[in-house]
C-alpha cells in the first residue's frame, strides 16, 4: 500500500465524485429555479442522470487504477466510500424529494450507510481492515443502477430500489460481523 502519496489519480477521481454529487442534486431538487426557467423537467432529469453516470464511472476507474498501479492510500480508503455515499445519497434524496423513490427505502439505506461509515472510520482508527466486501461492491452497483433507472423513469426502478435495500442491509450485516470477528482477535 502506498502511504506517502496522498494526491494520486484515484483520490482525484474520488474527489471529482464528491464535487459531482451536489451538482447532480442541484439539477434534481431545484428544477423550478429561475436559472432553469424554460427548460423542460425531463432535460434536467437527463442532465442529472448524465452527471450521475459520469460520477459513477469515476468510482469504477478510481478502484481499478488504485489496485492496478498500487496507488492505494489511507486517504483513498476513506475518500472512496465517502464519495460513493455522497453520490448515492444525493441521488436517493433527490429522487425522494421528487416523489420518485420510497421514503422508507431511502431511510433504510441512509441509516445503514451512516452506521457502516462510522464503523469503517472506527476500524481504520483501530488499524482494523474491513475493506469493501464483494457484497458491498455489489450493493453499490445495484444502488447506482437503481438510481439510474429511477432518474430515467424506467420500468423496474422501484423493484431495483428494494433489491438495493435488501443488499444494503445484508452487506451492513457482513461489515458488522467482520468487524466484531477482527476485534476479538
Amino acid at each position: 500500500m502506498q502511504k506517502n502519496k496522498i494526491i494520486n489519480i484515484p483520490n482525484i477521481l474520488a474527489f471529482i465524485r464528491l464535487l459531482l454529487a451536489p451538482l447532480m442534486f442541484m439539477f434534481l431538487v431545484n428544477q423550478d429555479a429561475t436559472i432553469f426557467e424554460g427548460i423542460h423537467q425531463s432535460w434536467l432529469n437527463y442532465t442529472a442522470a448524465f452527471i450521475f453516470v459520469v460520477a459513477s464511472a469515476t468510482d469504477f476507474f478510481d478502484g481499478y487504477i488504485a489496485r492496478t498501479f498500487n496507488q492505494i492510500t489511507t486517504m483513498g480508503k476513506i475518500l472512496d466510500p465517502l464519495a460513493d455515499k455522497m453520490l448515492t445519497l444525493a441521488g436517493f434524496l433527490g429522487l425522494m424529494m421528487l416523489g420518485s423513490a420510497s421514503p422508507w427505502a431511502i431511510y433504510l439505506i441512509i441509516t445503514r450507510e451512516l452506521f457502516i461509515t462510522g464503523l469503517r472510520v472506527s476500524a481504520i482508527a483501530e488499524r482494523i481492515d474491513i475493506s469493501a466486501s464483494w457484497m458491498g461492491k455489489v450493493k453499490t452497483v445495484v444502488q447506482m443502477i437503481a438510481i439510474g433507472f429511477l432518474l430515467m423513469h424506467w420500468y423496474g426502478g422501484e423493484l431495483l430500489l428494494w433489491i438495493a435495500v435488501a443488499l444494503t442491509l445484508y452487506s451492513g450485516y457482513e461489515y458488522v460481523r467482520d468487524f466484531f470477528k477482527k476485534v476479538k482477535m
